[in-house]
Protein backbone atom coordinates (compact mmCIF):
# COMPACT_ATOMS: atom_id res chain seq x y z
CA UNK A 1 0.00 0.00 0.00
CA UNK A 2 1.44 3.41 -0.68
CA UNK A 3 1.95 5.65 1.95
CA UNK A 4 -0.51 7.38 3.40
CA UNK A 5 -0.88 11.10 5.70
CA UNK A 6 -3.09 11.17 8.20
CA UNK A 7 -4.08 14.44 10.22
CA UNK A 8 -5.21 13.30 14.20
CA UNK A 9 -6.33 15.59 16.27
CA UNK A 10 -6.50 15.85 20.20
CA UNK A 11 -2.36 13.87 20.25
CA UNK A 12 -1.25 15.31 23.87
CA UNK A 13 -2.00 11.95 25.26
CA UNK A 14 -4.25 8.79 25.03
CA UNK A 15 -5.40 7.67 21.87
CA UNK A 16 -4.37 10.87 19.89
CA UNK A 17 -0.72 10.01 21.19
CA UNK A 18 -0.60 6.42 20.20
CA UNK A 19 -2.28 6.87 16.60
CA UNK A 20 0.99 9.10 16.42
CA UNK A 21 3.31 6.71 17.62
CA UNK A 22 1.85 3.98 15.68
CA UNK A 23 0.84 5.81 11.90
CA UNK A 24 4.89 6.25 12.04
CA UNK A 25 5.81 2.88 13.06
CA UNK A 26 3.92 1.73 9.85
CA UNK A 27 5.54 4.10 7.64
CA UNK A 28 2.93 6.48 6.99
CA UNK A 29 3.31 10.40 7.09
CA UNK A 30 1.34 11.85 10.05
CA UNK A 31 0.28 15.58 10.99
CA UNK A 32 -0.52 15.77 15.08
CA UNK A 33 -2.47 18.59 16.36
CA UNK A 34 -3.37 19.69 19.79
CA UNK A 35 -3.68 23.36 21.81
CA UNK A 36 -0.71 24.92 22.85
CA UNK A 37 1.24 22.36 21.06
CA UNK A 38 5.01 23.79 22.25
CA UNK A 39 3.92 22.61 25.41
CA UNK A 40 1.34 19.55 25.41
CA UNK A 41 2.89 18.42 21.96
CA UNK A 42 6.13 18.40 22.96
CA UNK A 43 6.96 14.78 23.42
CA UNK A 44 6.11 14.55 19.68
CA UNK A 45 8.27 17.02 18.16
CA UNK A 46 11.39 14.52 17.76
CA UNK A 47 9.40 11.56 16.35
CA UNK A 48 9.16 12.62 12.59
CA UNK A 49 5.67 13.87 12.89
CA UNK A 50 4.62 17.08 12.06
CA UNK A 51 3.14 19.43 14.13
CA UNK A 52 0.26 21.29 14.06
CA UNK A 53 -1.23 23.93 16.51
CA UNK A 54 -4.91 23.74 16.38
CA UNK A 55 -7.86 24.75 18.85
CA UNK A 56 -11.16 23.46 17.17
CA UNK A 57 -12.74 25.33 19.64
CA UNK A 58 -11.90 28.41 17.54
CA UNK A 59 -14.22 29.83 14.72
CA UNK A 60 -15.10 28.13 11.91
CA UNK A 61 -12.82 30.07 9.64
CA UNK A 62 -9.63 29.43 11.67
CA UNK A 63 -10.41 26.12 12.09
CA UNK A 64 -11.04 26.11 8.10
CA UNK A 65 -7.63 27.83 7.85
CA UNK A 66 -5.96 25.57 9.79
CA UNK A 67 -7.18 22.72 7.98
CA UNK A 68 -5.91 24.20 4.29
CA UNK A 69 -2.32 24.60 6.26
CA UNK A 70 -2.33 20.66 6.86
CA UNK A 71 -3.24 20.12 3.19
CA UNK A 72 0.07 21.73 2.13
CA UNK A 73 2.30 20.15 4.24
CA UNK A 74 1.85 16.75 2.19
CA UNK A 75 -0.13 17.76 -0.74
CA UNK A 76 -2.97 16.14 1.08
CA UNK A 77 -4.85 14.20 3.73
CA UNK A 78 -5.75 10.43 3.24
CA UNK A 79 -7.35 9.66 6.40
CA UNK A 80 -8.56 12.39 9.20
CA UNK A 81 -9.20 11.02 12.80
CA UNK A 82 -11.29 13.50 14.61
CA UNK A 83 -10.25 12.11 18.29
CA UNK A 84 -10.32 15.31 20.05
CA UNK A 85 -12.50 15.45 23.10
CA UNK A 86 -12.87 16.09 26.78
CA UNK A 87 -15.38 15.12 29.68
CA UNK A 88 -16.92 17.22 31.87
CA UNK A 89 -18.72 15.79 35.00
CA UNK A 90 -22.31 17.05 36.17
CA UNK A 91 -25.91 16.17 36.28
CA UNK A 92 -28.56 16.95 33.54
CA UNK A 93 -30.23 19.28 36.18
CA UNK A 94 -27.49 21.44 35.79
CA UNK A 95 -26.77 21.20 32.06
CA UNK A 96 -27.39 24.02 30.57
CA UNK A 97 -26.42 26.12 26.81
CA UNK A 98 -25.62 29.54 28.42
CA UNK A 99 -21.77 30.16 28.27
CA UNK A 100 -19.70 31.60 30.94
CA UNK A 101 -21.28 30.41 33.63
CA UNK A 102 -20.01 27.59 37.27
CA UNK A 103 -22.94 25.07 35.48
CA UNK A 104 -21.97 22.08 33.41
CA UNK A 105 -21.92 23.71 29.53
CA UNK A 106 -23.62 22.19 26.40
CA UNK A 107 -21.77 24.68 24.35
CA UNK A 108 -18.66 23.66 25.47
CA UNK A 109 -18.76 19.93 25.75
CA UNK A 110 -20.35 19.96 21.63
CA UNK A 111 -17.79 22.61 20.29
CA UNK A 112 -15.21 20.59 21.33
CA UNK A 113 -16.67 17.07 20.94
CA UNK A 114 -18.45 17.86 17.94
CA UNK A 115 -18.45 20.57 16.08
CA UNK A 116 -15.05 21.29 16.06
CA UNK A 117 -14.74 17.48 13.95
CA UNK A 118 -17.48 18.80 11.75
CA UNK A 119 -15.89 22.34 10.88
CA UNK A 120 -12.87 19.89 10.04
CA UNK A 121 -14.36 17.38 8.20
CA UNK A 122 -16.30 19.93 6.47
CA UNK A 123 -12.98 21.87 5.24
CA UNK A 124 -11.40 18.39 4.51
CA UNK A 125 -14.13 16.75 2.59
CA UNK A 126 -13.75 18.77 -0.52
CA UNK A 127 -10.38 17.59 -1.16
CA UNK A 128 -11.22 14.13 -0.68
CA UNK A 129 -14.26 14.37 -3.00
CA UNK A 130 -12.43 15.74 -5.81
CA UNK A 131 -9.76 12.82 -5.34
CA UNK A 132 -12.47 10.74 -5.18
CA UNK A 133 -10.49 8.60 -1.70
CA UNK A 134 -10.12 9.39 1.68
CA UNK A 135 -11.59 8.12 5.20
CA UNK A 136 -13.23 10.02 7.85
CA UNK A 137 -12.56 8.10 11.34
CA UNK A 138 -14.80 9.33 14.51
CA UNK A 139 -13.70 8.51 17.56
CA UNK A 140 -16.91 8.06 19.53
CA UNK A 141 -17.29 6.23 22.42
CA UNK A 142 -19.70 2.64 23.92
CA UNK A 143 -21.55 6.16 25.65
CA UNK A 144 -23.03 7.07 22.29
CA UNK A 145 -24.87 4.03 22.82
CA UNK A 146 -25.43 3.66 26.85
CA UNK A 147 -25.26 6.83 28.47
CA UNK A 148 -23.28 7.00 31.79
CA UNK A 149 -25.15 9.51 34.60
CA UNK A 150 -22.96 12.28 35.67
CA UNK A 151 -21.73 13.27 31.71
CA UNK A 152 -25.33 13.87 29.88
CA UNK A 153 -22.71 16.39 27.73
CA UNK A 154 -20.05 13.67 26.75
CA UNK A 155 -22.90 11.51 26.22
CA UNK A 156 -25.23 13.72 23.81
CA UNK A 157 -21.98 14.54 21.65
CA UNK A 158 -21.12 11.06 21.34
CA UNK A 159 -24.90 10.12 20.37
CA UNK A 160 -24.35 12.96 17.48
CA UNK A 161 -21.49 11.64 16.54
CA UNK A 162 -22.84 8.44 15.49
CA UNK A 163 -25.48 9.85 13.72
CA UNK A 164 -23.12 11.99 11.48
CA UNK A 165 -20.60 9.18 10.94
CA UNK A 166 -23.34 7.45 9.64
CA UNK A 167 -25.10 10.62 7.18
CA UNK A 168 -21.19 10.41 6.18
CA UNK A 169 -21.29 7.20 4.93
CA UNK A 170 -24.08 7.40 2.77
CA UNK A 171 -23.77 10.57 1.11
CA UNK A 172 -20.33 9.94 0.43
CA UNK A 173 -19.90 6.52 -0.73
CA UNK A 174 -20.47 7.74 -4.29
CA UNK A 175 -17.03 9.85 -3.94
CA UNK A 176 -15.16 6.48 -2.22
CA UNK A 177 -14.98 8.41 0.40
CA UNK A 178 -15.35 6.39 3.52
CA UNK A 179 -16.41 6.46 6.66
CA UNK A 180 -16.51 4.87 10.25
CA UNK A 181 -16.70 5.71 13.80
CA UNK A 182 -15.17 3.54 17.03
CA UNK A 183 -17.09 2.65 20.03
CA UNK A 184 -14.12 2.23 22.67
CA UNK A 185 -15.28 1.17 26.36
CA UNK A 186 -12.98 2.34 29.12
CA UNK A 187 -9.56 2.80 28.23
CA UNK A 188 -6.99 3.55 30.09
CA UNK A 189 -5.77 7.03 28.95
CA UNK A 190 -5.89 10.21 31.14
CA UNK A 191 -9.14 11.56 30.22
CA UNK A 192 -10.68 10.90 33.72
CA UNK A 193 -7.40 11.67 35.49
CA UNK A 194 -8.03 14.77 38.24
CA UNK A 195 -5.81 16.93 36.06
CA UNK A 196 -8.02 16.99 33.12
CA UNK A 197 -11.14 16.50 35.15
CA UNK A 198 -13.81 19.42 34.97
CA UNK A 199 -16.19 18.78 37.10
CA UNK A 200 -19.90 21.42 37.59
CA UNK A 201 -21.38 18.93 40.05
CA UNK A 202 -24.91 20.06 41.80
CA UNK A 203 -24.93 20.92 45.37
CA UNK A 204 -28.68 19.82 45.98
CA UNK A 205 -28.82 17.25 49.11
CA UNK A 206 -31.33 15.50 46.98
CA UNK A 207 -28.09 14.17 44.59
CA UNK A 208 -25.47 13.55 47.67
CA UNK A 209 -25.88 9.26 47.29
CA UNK A 210 -25.56 9.74 43.75
CA UNK A 211 -22.80 11.53 43.27
CA UNK A 212 -20.37 9.93 46.00
CA UNK A 213 -21.19 6.77 43.70
CA UNK A 214 -19.94 8.71 40.82
CA UNK A 215 -16.92 10.25 42.53
CA UNK A 216 -16.56 6.67 44.12
CA UNK A 217 -16.48 5.45 40.60
CA UNK A 218 -13.96 8.04 38.91
CA UNK A 219 -11.82 7.64 41.41
CA UNK A 220 -11.64 3.42 41.28
CA UNK A 221 -11.87 3.18 37.35
CA UNK A 222 -8.74 6.19 37.09
CA UNK A 223 -5.90 4.07 35.98
CA UNK A 224 -7.54 1.16 35.65
CA UNK A 225 -9.71 0.83 32.91
CA UNK A 226 -9.59 -2.40 31.15
CA UNK A 227 -8.75 -1.31 27.71
CA UNK A 228 -5.57 -1.02 25.93
CA UNK A 229 -4.83 1.93 24.34
CA UNK A 230 -2.17 1.26 22.29
CA UNK A 231 -4.05 -1.98 21.32
CA UNK A 232 -7.18 -0.15 20.66
CA UNK A 233 -5.24 2.04 17.96
CA UNK A 234 -3.60 -0.88 16.47
CA UNK A 235 -6.79 -2.36 15.52
CA UNK A 236 -8.16 0.70 14.32
CA UNK A 237 -5.31 1.45 12.37
CA UNK A 238 -5.83 -2.49 11.30
CA UNK A 239 -9.45 -1.43 10.08
CA UNK A 240 -8.61 1.05 8.19
CA UNK A 241 -5.92 0.37 6.38
CA UNK A 242 -6.94 -3.19 5.94
CA UNK A 243 -4.34 -5.20 7.41
CA UNK A 244 -3.70 -7.13 10.66
CA UNK A 245 -6.52 -8.26 12.14
CA UNK A 246 -8.66 -6.94 9.19
CA UNK A 247 -7.02 -8.36 6.20
CA UNK A 248 -9.45 -9.46 3.23
CA UNK A 249 -12.31 -7.82 5.49
CA UNK A 250 -14.92 -4.83 4.41
CA UNK A 251 -14.50 -1.96 6.89
CA UNK A 252 -17.60 -1.91 9.29
CA UNK A 253 -19.49 1.52 9.51
CA UNK A 254 -18.55 1.21 13.32
CA UNK A 255 -16.72 -1.20 15.58
CA UNK A 256 -16.63 -1.66 19.67
CA UNK A 257 -13.22 -2.01 21.17
CA UNK A 258 -13.20 -3.16 24.28
CA UNK A 259 -15.06 -6.32 26.21
CA UNK A 260 -17.17 -3.39 28.35
CA UNK A 261 -18.13 -1.67 25.29
CA UNK A 262 -19.38 -5.22 23.17
CA UNK A 263 -21.16 -5.86 26.25
CA UNK A 264 -23.08 -2.64 26.70
CA UNK A 265 -23.94 -2.02 23.20
CA UNK A 266 -25.08 -5.89 22.51
CA UNK A 267 -27.42 -5.37 26.35
CA UNK A 268 -28.94 -2.09 24.39
CA UNK A 269 -29.52 -3.79 20.76
CA UNK A 270 -30.70 -6.75 22.59
CA UNK A 271 -33.36 -4.66 24.98
CA UNK A 272 -34.49 -2.67 21.71
CA UNK A 273 -35.09 -5.79 19.88
CA UNK A 274 -37.10 -6.56 22.69
CA UNK A 275 -39.08 -3.57 22.69
CA UNK A 276 -39.73 -3.61 18.97
CA UNK A 277 -41.21 -7.33 19.20
CA UNK A 278 -43.45 -6.58 22.53
CA UNK A 279 -44.78 -3.23 20.89
CA UNK A 280 -44.64 -4.08 17.42
CA UNK A 281 -48.47 -4.22 16.97
CA UNK A 282 -48.91 -0.50 18.72
CA UNK A 283 -46.01 0.71 16.73
CA UNK A 284 -47.47 -0.51 13.56
CA UNK A 285 -51.05 1.08 14.02
CA UNK A 286 -49.87 4.59 13.95
CA UNK A 287 -49.87 3.81 10.01
CA UNK A 288 -52.62 4.88 7.98
CA UNK A 289 -55.28 2.32 7.20
CA UNK A 290 -54.43 0.04 4.25
CA UNK A 291 -52.37 2.79 2.94
CA UNK A 292 -50.20 0.98 0.11
CA UNK A 293 -49.28 4.02 -1.78
CA UNK A 294 -47.41 5.75 1.20
CA UNK A 295 -43.90 6.41 0.42
CA UNK A 296 -40.89 4.30 2.39
CA UNK A 297 -37.63 6.05 1.77
CA UNK A 298 -34.61 4.87 3.49
CA UNK A 299 -31.10 5.77 2.82
CA UNK A 300 -30.28 2.93 0.65
CA UNK A 301 -32.38 4.94 -2.20
CA UNK A 302 -29.23 7.33 -2.20
CA UNK A 303 -26.32 4.26 -2.64
CA UNK A 304 -28.67 2.41 -5.08
CA UNK A 305 -29.76 5.17 -7.30
CA UNK A 306 -33.44 5.00 -7.02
Amino acid sequence: MAKLTWLVTGCSSGFGKEFVHSILARGDNVIATGRKVEERLAHLKNTGAAILDLDLSASEEEVTAKAYEALMIYDGIDVLVNNAGYIEFGLAEDFTYVQNTDALTALAQFNSNFFGAVTLTRAILPHMRLRRSGTIVNNGSMLGWQSLPGCPGYNATKYVLEAYTENLQIERSPFNVRSVVFEPGHFRTSIISPTNRKESFSTHEDYAPMLEVLHKHAENNNGNQPGDPKRGVEVMIDVIKGEGVAKEKEMPPRLPLGTDALEVIRSKCLATLKICDEWEATIKSTDFPADTSAYKFTGDDFTSGK
